[in-house]
């Protein structure tokens, strides 16, 4: 995808991927605003490219919801089509994969929706008013928000990123 840009947006990609792994790889709370420049730097992506199970974490901005996907056994997403998506992949006290239904209130399903003047590969909550949006870091990373009513606190997005297993 990268070899597609123009030199500008290349550059622009290149710092963004590079500032990503720094604040992913960062103990300390990342400020909305610098995730909001990679966001807005990074290529959007297509449903197809999010198929497969991929493991998840969060970046620390002081959202309400930080640490509470850890405290579940949150262990990623699996996506096996556009209409069968698992959002919220646990792990339970032995250690197996699962997919939180009670949690999740249901699955989810894969869209390309508009969101802030782009579209891109988006996932629907089938029980909630939920939709995280992805772009493309790498061919097997994807950064994501979380846009919802009960997730935009003081409009805030919950932001976080998933590695393709």
């Amino acid at each position: 995808m990268s070899d597609t840009l123009s030199s500008p947006a290349q550059s622009r990609f290149d710092e963004a991927r590079a500032r990503f792994a720094e604040l992913r790889a960062c103990d300390a709370t990342v400020d909305d605003a610098e995730l909001d420049v990679i966001w807005a730097a990074l290529p959007t992506l297509r449903p197809e490219e999010m198929l497969g199970r991929w493991r998840g974490g969060e970046f620390t901005t002081g959202h309400r919801i930080n640490g509470m996907l850890p405290k579940v056994g949150w262990y990623g997403k699996t996506f096996v089509s556009d209409s069968d998506v698992q959002p919220l992949v646990c792990r339970n006290a032995d250690g197996e994969l699962y997919s939180n239904t009670e949690l999740g209130k249901g699955e989810a399903s894969l869209w390309m929706i508009e969101f802030r003047g782009e579209v891109t590969a988006s996932m629907v909550y089938d029980g909630q008013p939920v939709i995280d949006h992805f772009k493309k870091v790498d061919a097997n990373t994807v950064m994501g928000i979380m846009n919802s009513k009960g997730g935009v606190v003081d409009g805030r997005h919950l932001y976080f990123y998933l590695d393709r297993d």
